[in-house]
Parts: C-alpha cells; structure tokens; sequence
C-alpha cells in the first residue's frame, strides 16, 4: 500500500492540483457552442507577422538546419516508414541524452527490477508501429528515432516552441486558456504508475491544436516548480505534420516554461530499446463498432537508482529519464493522474471540434467511446497496486466527460472523451456532470470523502 505518512497530505495536494486546472480551464467558457469574438472580427487566426523579409528568413533557416544537425544523429540504418516517417537506427550511445552534460560519455544502464506484481504478458492483440510494418528493424546497439525534418520545425515558427507544451500565460478572463482535460486522478505518495490506454484517432481541426492520452506522474506546488513525467499516445498536426496517433513522451520540472520537451527532441530520456520508435504512428487503431486496440504504459522510479523508467506494450522496456533531471521527483511522486487532454485555440471563434478519445462520450461505452483499463499505481515497497479512489475531473463536459467503473476483468477503468463544439449537448438535462463550474464544490466532495480536513503532515 502507499505510504500512510502522506495520507494528511492528501487534500493540499489534490486541492491544489485542481485550482491548477481551474486557473488553465475554468475561466474559459464552458458552454461549448457559444462564439467568442476574434481579435480581427472574422473568427480567423492572424499570423503574428504578414511581411515577408527575406534576410530574416534566411537567419531563421540558417538556425533551424544548425538544430537539425544537433538533433538527427548519425544512422547505421535509415528506414522509410509507410506513413512517411522517416527512421533512423541510431549507435546507443550517440542518442540526443549524451548530449547532456551529466550523461556524456556514459552508456544506457541496464534493465532494472519490474515492480513486484508486474506481469508483462497481456492477453489482448498488441498494438505496434507503422514502421515495423514491413519487418524491418533496427540492429542491436543501435535505437530507432524519427528523423525531424526543416518542415516539422517551420510548423512550430520557432525553434523555442518546437516540442513543447507551450501554454499561454494564465489570465482570468475569456481567452486564459487553451488546454481541457477529462481525466481521473488521486493524491500521495506514489512511486510509478501502470494502465492500458484505448488507441484511436481522434480528429484536430487545427493545425496547432491536440488530442491525447496519457498517464501523468506529477510532483510539485503546481506553480513553476511543477515536475510531470507522462507517456501515451497524441494526435498533433503541428509536432508531426499529420493526424496518426503517435507513442509519446513528455517531462517538465518548471510547468512546461523552459525544460523538457516531447520524446528524444531534447538531452533527457535515455532509450534503450532498438524495436520501439518514440513519436512514431501506433498501428492498428480502433474502430467505432469494431475491433480496439490499446497500449500498455508503466512509468516507475527504480528503487536501487532512482531513476524514472518507462515500459510500453507487453514489456518493452523503452528506457528511463535520470532522476537528476528533476527536483520534487527526485524522491517521489505526490499525484497519479490518467486521462484525455485537448488545446482549444478557438481559432474559428469558438469552441473546437477537435476530439477527444474516440471523438464520442464516455456514456456509450465499449467499442464507441474510449477508455483506460486496469489501472494501477506503484507503492513505496515497488509494489504494484490497484488505484481505488478515482477522483473524476471534466472541466468542459459539454464537450468532453467521464465515466469511471470497476469489475473483475478491468480492475478500475473509466470512458472519457467527446466530439468537442457540441450544441446539442446544451440540451441534456438531468444529466450529473463534473465541470469548471463546480470545482469548489468538487473540493469539497474529495476532501469529505477522503476525511482529511486538518493541516498537513510535517
């Protein structure tokens, strides 16, 4: 079990945790299909400069190939994946983590012990990625990464921008946030997490718009010091340049300001796996009636290191971010937290229709809407263990919601998601919804179920 010491803990936590979201989320407008007034009066989206200078844009290339010869390393192997990818098979030891100060001239460490209760073979069709397709791999010693091309940065405007998370600044009027979130989550002292994530390919109707997935590991006030680990699997136009859902990856230890980035885009995560390319297309993908398809991801802090890893799948070991890399997570995390995330640009006027999950709500269920399965958190004795105790957050459920359960062959689970813009959804009634407009109450309800009205634990 997790450690009893946090338990007094619990609600500074959580509470906090979900004033964060309500200062990102809340104070844009929930109803869905209510039109906001673009900033020229046409709803459409402005480019932040129409005049073309032709020195500034040859600086601009000059700058942006300098950083592709710093991030695409030297391949052994090239790869043409059916998608369009392009992957190289590159030597371990020369991957974009050694170039970190504190890794050069150091190799990936061995595998460590798996949590206690980790059984790695699942019973359901694995899911894999397009490039493997025609059977092709990258030889021992040497890692898959996908090649980041002149174009993928140009996408972003700015090498700064490119691979990250970036958010606006916060601002309590109507356009302080772009970032919504369905998602289930609980608070303590937790040393990894483990789920099975339903892969689908929502669509974005915005080039600088997502939809993802994932699991977060969380430590931190929630200001500028917040520490995020988080895998699963996204559709970004603007980071890739198409709508496949891709495997991912992400860290921060200041709240997406300055560290961090997606994948190997930056000196972090140290892969050690030759079969599985971070940021490439996840293949099958389910479909609304038909088969699903969903990945494992387990994130844990070895015991003996203390360094955060990462399995995909039926126990691929994809590799780990050294635990230098962080502050709060350097001990441990103090929230778990699973589920869907969208950015709102509005860039029409009004809400989006990006979707989330399989683009329907959570209310109709197996093979339509999707899902989380079997989820499960990691204990101070790397132990693995049931998440009980799911506090469930929607902050826009007009456009996206949640639905959790439990039974014997999914453990705990939960349906999330939506189609986005939705007028008709205005006119439900007698529904029960969690929305931006009854956090405070939601507070409440978490810290009089978990009976942790007192001060914290010192």
């Amino acid at each position: 079990m997790a450690s009893s010491k946090s338990q007094t803990t619990k609600l500074p936590i959580i509470l906090t945790f979900v004033s964060f979201l309500l200062i990102l989320s809340s104070s844009t407008t929930p109803v869905c299909s209510k039109p906001l007034v673009s900033t020229d009066g046409s709803g459409s989206r402005l480019p932040a400069n129409q005049t073309f200078r032709p020195r500034h844009e040859l600086h601009k290339l000059k700058r942006i190939r300098s950083y592709l010869r710093k991030i695409n390393k030297p391949a052994v192997k090239t790869i043409q994946s059916p998608d369009g990818d392009i992957i190289d098979c590159v030597q371990s030891h020369l991957q974009p983590a050694f170039d970190h100060p504190q890794l050069k001239g150091q190799k990936p460490l061995e595998p460590p012990e798996r949590p206690k209760g980790h059984d790695s073979v699942e019973s359901i069709v694995e899911t894999l990625q397009s490039w493997t397709d025609a059977g092709e791999s990258c030889p021992e010693g040497t890692i898959p990464i996908r090649r980041t091309t002149e174009k993928d940065v140009l996408r972003a405007n700015t090498i700064r921008r490119f691979g990250r998370k970036i958010r606006r600044g916060v601002r309590r009027d109507t356009m302080s946030s772009d970032h919504e979130h369905a998602v289930a989550l609980n608070g303590d002292q937790y040393y990894g997490a483990k789920a099975s994530i339903n892969v689908w390919a929502p669509g974005v109707t915005d080039q600088y718009e997502f939809s993802l997935s994932q699991l977060w590991v969380i430590s931190g006030s929630f200001g500028n010091d917040l520490n995020t680990i988080e895998a699963g699997w996204q559709v970004s136009p603007e980071l890739y340049g198409d709508n496949y859902p891709r495997f991912f990856t992400y860290w921060t230890t200041d709240a997406y300001q300055a560290t961090g980035c997606y994948n190997l885009l930056c000196s972090g995560f140290v892969q050690i796996n030759n079969k599985i390319a971070i940021g490439a297309a996840i293949s099958p993908r389910s479909s609304y009636n038909g088969r699903q398809f969903d990945i494992g991801i387990m994130i844990w802090k070895d015991p003996k290191h203390g360094h955060w890893w990462l399995e995909f799948g039926s126990g691929l070991l994809v590799g780990y971010w050294p635990s230098f890399l962080f502050s709060h997570l350097q001990s441990h995390a103090s929230m778990i937290q699973f589920g869907g995330e969208i950015v709102n640009s509005r860039s029409m006027g009004y809400h989006t229709s990006t979707q989330m999950g399989s683009g329907h709500f959570a209310d109709e269920g197996f093979g339509k809407a999707s899902y989380f399965r079997n989820l499960h958190v990691v204990d101070w004795d790397n132990s693995l263990i049931p998440l009980s105790n799911l506090h469930l957050l929607a902050d826009h459920p007009n456009c996206y919601d949640i639905r959790a359960g439990k039974n014997n062959a999914w453990g705990n689970y939960f349906y999330y998601g939506g189609p986005g813009r939705n007028p008709s959804r205005l006119r439900t009634s007698g529904r029960k919804l969690i929305g931006a407009a009854t956090h405070f109450d939601r507070m409440d309800e978490i810290a009089h179920d978990l009976s942790i009205y007192q001060e914290p634990h010192r």
